[in-house]
């Protein structure tokens, strides 16, 4: 049955995870927003400390960490800046295809690199005409003797410009839609891989968004992961997976905001009184406290339900939706609770702000979750 507490263990890893973002993300945070910098060395740190790639089992020289304590470490990096706890977690999409269909030697060959070296792996899925619409791909596979042959372009792939391995799908024909797709494993270095320029974004800009080209890209057949044309289950099991830890950046950016807000609040005067002191603020921060709550339950029991193998796409669905859109909700309101300051760049709330947009985007918009969520209700009772 689920349960909503956790372990003394698990108190453990938060506290450590907190004091890294306490003592060494939250002061450059703003720094890395401004200059759009990729802080590799951050990364390194956060490797270091065993907080990067927790869920790599075991065997494969991982933490073999359970799906809820990677997204308790989800939270705790988004209540610093979303953006880095975006590429954190996207290192772990892109090793999730290899842990949802690889083989064992797959898996030995390229988990354990990710274990064994600080590295950063990307999930190429979306493409310029196919971000909602993953059966819409038309990156092209075609099998040339022993060999497979790689052509077209990744959008919006986050670590791109930094990543040494890439997980990615293609499609054998794409009139077959999600029939017709295929889950590879490529190395950076193969011959015509290469990446786009670094997308100028609204929010979270210390993460790397690119575009990944892949021009005759010729890969053996121990690249290919799963069955030939069984590769969209592949990528829709991926997502399941990793929608929980969205729910959980949510949550951590919802908790910043609250905290922020009653910081704020308790110390601003007017009218001779604490902010905090009039109802219309009161109410606004109530709204976060529900907030979170809510959403910290919620990606919980997402979570428990993949460790569990329980197999309920509804749940990540509305993990993730309501997360997104409730951290959107917050952090609109901590600009309002900050009024005119909060416009400005004085204070980390505008920033706040920014972030969370993509939270409703990326891994399926809040309407695609929406969609999921209707059709499991209405047709697979």
């Amino acid at each position: 049955m689920f349960n909503p507490t956790y372990t003394e263990e698990q108190h453990a890893l938060v506290e450590t995870t907190r004091k890294f973002v306490r003592d060494r993300l939250i002061p450059v945070a703003g720094e890395l927003d401004e200059e759009e910098r990729f802080p590799t060395e951050l990364f390194q740190e956060a490797w270091d400390l065993g907080l990067m790639n927790v869920e790599i089992p075991e065997d494969y020289g991982g933490l073999g960490l359970s799906t809820l304590e990677g997204c308790l470490i989800a939270e705790e990096f988004a209540y610093g800046c979303t953006g880095f706890g975006t590429s954190i977690m996207c290192n772990h999409l892109g090793c999730l295809p290899l842990m949802v269909a690889g083989t064992e030697e797959q898996k030995q060959r390229w988990l354990s690199r990710m274990t064994e070296e600080f590295l950063f792996a990307s999930y190429c899925c979306s493409e310029p005409d196919a971000g909602s619409d993953v059966a819409g791909m038309k990156t092209k596979i075609v099998q040339d003797g022993d060999e497979w042959v790689i052509n077209g372009q990744k959008r919006w792939i986050t670590n791109g410009g930094h990543a040494t391995v890439y997980t990615g799908f293609a499609t054998l024909d794409a009139r077959s839609r999600h029939k017709g797709i295929v889950a590879f494993v490529v190395d950076r270095e193969t011959k015509g891989v290469s990446v786009g320029k670094k997308e100028k974004k609204l929010g979270q800009r210390c993460s790397n968004t690119v575009d990944v080209l892949f021009d005759d890209v010729r890969i053996p057949a121990d690249q290919i992961l799963g069955e030939p044309g069984r590769g969209f289950p592949i990528a829709m099991e991926v997502f399941d997976k990793s929608r929980p830890m969205i729910a959980a950046a949510a949550a951590g950016l919802i908790r910043r905001c609250l905290d922020e807000s009653s910081k704020y609040a308790l110390e601003r005067k007017t009218f001779g009184v604490p902010i905090a002191n009039h109802q219309a603020i009161q109410f606004m921060i109530a709204e976060m406290v529900m907030a979170y709550e809510t959403v910290r339950m919620l990606y919980s029991k997402a979570a428990w339900e993949v460790d569990n193998n329980i197999k309920r796409t509804s749940t990540s669905a509305i993990a993730k939706a309501l997360g997104a859109d409730l951290a959107v909700k917050c952090a609109t309101d901590a600009v309002q609770v900050f009024g005119g300051y909060g416009y400005t760049r004085e204070y980390p709330v505008e920033k706040l702000y920014r972030d969370a947009k993509l939270l409703q985007i990326y891994e399926g918009t809040s309407q695609i979750q929406r969609m999921v969520i209707a059709k499991n209700h209405l047709f697979r009772r």
